[in-house]
């Protein structure tokens, strides 16, 4: 987005990964996200630490709100410190901070939390609109993360209107700042989303099953991190993890990252909850109710397949199946405890008496815990890797229930001094518990093949290659098992990749090739009856011309002959192949042929044609004519950008101009200035029909009239 801001092109469409992406219907993308929209028309080459520091301002900005919204309760501030510092630096906040999305997201949803508050308490119009905002740019999220947020506030708004006596009244009260509120993020929101839903009609994943969702699912005993930071060792690259989701735990089902299950807030806010949520029925307070619920139904959630609740919230919660990983629920779990856990300090600090059973429920509770934590290691012969953590978080909780006594004896004289007491242990405890690990903080050094003017050998090899393309090639290259950033690479050095790192690709293109959300590993690298190996039509169409591999060409396609690939040599651990088959972006075919593209990509089996003569097309042109054989003529790139791709070609007769890029329908072309129909073309291909002679042929990515025109056909 930052390059192509800052040469003057649109981040709209990117050519560089899967033969040509609709960025600006990726919520990945971050084209809606105010900040990073800043960021990239601020700087065309931002740094690490830019991008990062958005990320923290952005948890900023949600602790902030977390602090507001405990100022206007008049809880105690050493309560709002705590939830604002568990909000930011905690569960999976901390664990998760690399899925930049979500974290939009999380925070968001903070501010928008706040300002709804405001909005209901007050009955200000102002504030609706505020609220409606920042509900519009928590939705611009479009994640798992986002849906189940604008799902809690409205039913903070129903326990608005639901708890105590006047429900009318209030009902009446509210009706105009939510109704503002309603009307500012439709507006903000209505194009984007909209983009995205056609874009997911579209896609590999217009919905999840059940299966495929439940897999996703934290299991029960990754509650256990709430109280031991790093008990199954995910953090610690010296350990093998051996929690949910290992092959120590369960060799036969392997569906979720291991940092996914990291969820320690702090063992303050724990303590708090211990020994006032459950020692004194505060959670079912009434100003504290709308939590609780809450937060046991992201935690339900969160569990998925686990409990049978969550199949009932599939069928029934609308957008649900559109989403994988029910454990993402678990940044919502998060923020919901970290604000229980505030409010409880809150209590501990302000009520006049603390319940006597409150210790030792909590004493209790830290040892149930530790007892299950060491029969749960000892059945996984892991019991002396567990020691360290377990210790560590029996020690954190006993001094986190040493400081809240001392911190509350001390109030009645000192209450600053008593926060400032509070307020230091938390945040030494997440600087020990929640520090940086391999996760969320390698050093800088492991990505500098991510840099602009990197040194990398493999990038440099690839860039001097694809520099010496004739006028009618722009190659694309693979770079399959090299690591787990490098299938994106190519969006910031300017080349194009095959592949990419997304889950979520055009359907027909993810049929076609066969290849999964990544190819970071080389046994991720499948192929499809269409794309049976490198040596095939379709790896030619692509223009599919260098493979780079940290593993030999023959193990990751098996079906190769020597001397299919040419091996242009090794750079380090990196083999580099070439094709020397593969075809050019843009071609004149004289010929046509019908086709059933989806037969096709179910057999693989080609008509017999010559790409480089005859093009297949799924509908009838409407030419009354078949070209003859004979001279084709040339074509040559006169401009290639994101948005604009502009062909000259000399035809000895009428026929077509094949780019192969794919074909999206937000794609507009004029030959000559005359508007032409794009044809779908060779399965995945776009093509435009040419008459003899000398033409100038444009395609203009139109997302905007584009969509319009799809949305219109579809309610038609």
């Amino acid at each position: 987005m930052a390059q192509s801001l800052a040469n003057g092109v649109s981040p709209f469409w990117t050519p560089n990964v899967f033969a040509g992406w609709p960025q600006i219907a990726d919520p990945q993308s971050l084209i809606f996200s105010p900040p990073h929209l800043l960021l990239a028309l601020l700087n065309a080459d931002p740094s690490f630490w830019a991008v990062d520091a958005l990320s923290f301002a952005m948890l900023f900005a949600g602790g902030v709100a977390i602090l507001l919204l405990f100022r206007d309760r008049s809880w105690h501030p050493a309560g709002a410190l705590v939830a604002a510092l568990a909000f930011a630096f905690g569960g999976s906040a901390a664990s998760r901070l690399q899925h930049t999305g979500q974290i939009l997201s999380l925070a968001w949803f903070a501010v928008a939390l706040w300002l709804l508050s405001r909005a209901l308490e007050r009955r200000s119009v102002w504030h609706g609109v505020s609220a409606g905002l920042a509900a519009g740019f928590l939705a611009l999220g479009r994640d798992q993360v986002a849906l189940l947020a604008l799902l809690v506030l409205i039913g903070f708004v129903l326990a608005h209107w639901l708890q105590g006596p006047g429900l009318w009244r209030r009902l009446r009260e509210s009706l105009a700042p939510l109704a503002a509120g309603g009307v500012a993020g439709a507006l903000l929101i209505a194009l984007p989303v909209a983009m995205t839903a056609l874009l997911a009609m579209e896609s590999n994943r217009p919905e999840i099953d059940f299966i495929s969702a439940g897999r996703g699912s934290l299991h029960p005993a990754h509650f256990l991190t709430f109280v031991f930071s790093d008990l199954y060792g995910a953090n610690d690259p010296a350990v093998d993890y051996w929690g949910p989701a290992s092959f120590t735990w369960n060799p036969h089902g392997l569906f979720l990252a291991q940092n996914m299950g990291q969820l320690y807030l702090g063992a303050i806010p724990v303590v708090a909850l211990l020994g006032l949520g459950l020692a004194g029925r505060n959670l079912w307070s009434r100003e504290i109710r709308v939590f609780t619920v809450a937060t046991v139904a992201m935690a339900i959630y969160a569990l998925g397949w686990h409990t049978p609740a969550f199949r009932v919230m599939f069928e029934i919660l609308p957008g649900v199946s559109l989403f994988r990983r029910p454990a993402d629920a678990s940044f919502l779990l998060s923020a919901l405890l970290a604000i229980l856990g505030g409010y409880f300090v809150h209590c501990w600090m302000s009520e006049p008496t603390l319940p006597e059973r409150g210790v030792w429920i909590t004493l209790a509770s830290i040892a149930g815990a530790l007892v299950t934590a060491l029969w749960i290691a000892a059945r996984s012969d892991a019991l002396v890797t567990a020691a360290r953590p377990i210790g560590i978080g029996a020690v954190s909780l006993l001094a986190a229930l040493t400081v809240l006594m001392f911190a509350r004896a001390l109030s009645r004289a000192h209450a600053l001094a008593a926060a400032t007491m509070i307020t230091g242990a938390i945040v030494l405890d997440l600087a020990w518990n929640n520090a940086p690990n391999e996760s969320t903080g390698l050093p800088p050094a492991t990505y500098d093949a991510m840099r602009l003017n990197t040194p990398n050998e493999t990038i440099r090899l690839i860039k001097e290659k694809l520099s010496t393309n004739a006028a009618d090639r722009r190659d694309r290259v693979e770079l399959p098992g090299i690591g787990y950033y490098w299938p994106n690479i190519s969006l910031i050095h300017g080349f194009d990749h095959l592949f990419g790192h997304n889950p979520l690709r055009l359907a027909d293109f993810a049929r076609a090739t066969g290849v999964g959300d990544t190819i970071a590993a080389a046994d991720q690298r499948g192929f499809s009856p269409l794309f049976p190996s490198y040596r095939s039509t379709m790896a030619d169409m692509f223009g599919l011309r260098f493979i780079a591999s940290r593993a030999p060409i023959a193990e990751i396609d098996r079906r190769l002959k020597p001397g299919d690939l040419i091996e242009l040599g090794r750079i380090g651990e990196t083999y580099v192949y070439e094709n020397p088959r593969a075809l050019p972006r843009v071609l004149i075919a004289t010929d046509w042929l019908k086709a059933d593209f989806g037969e096709l990509i179910d057999t693989g089996d080609w008509p017999k044609f010559d790409p480089r003569q005859t093009v297949l097309l799924e509908n009838d042109p409407g030419l009354s004519y078949h070209s003859t054989a004979g001279p084709t003529g040339q074509a040559r790139i006169a401009h290639y950008g994101t948005a604009t791709v502009i062909v000259e070609v000399d035809a000895a007769q009428g026929g077509f101009l094949v780019l192969n890029d794919v074909w999206h329908p937000w794609w507009r072309a004029s030959v000559n200035g005359v508007p032409a129909p794009i044809h779908r073309a060779n399965v995945l291909f776009r093509a435009v029909a040419v008459p003899a002679g000398a033409s100038r042929i444009v395609f203009s990515f139109s997302p905007f009239a584009g969509a319009a025109s799809q949305l219109i056909s579809h309610f038609r």
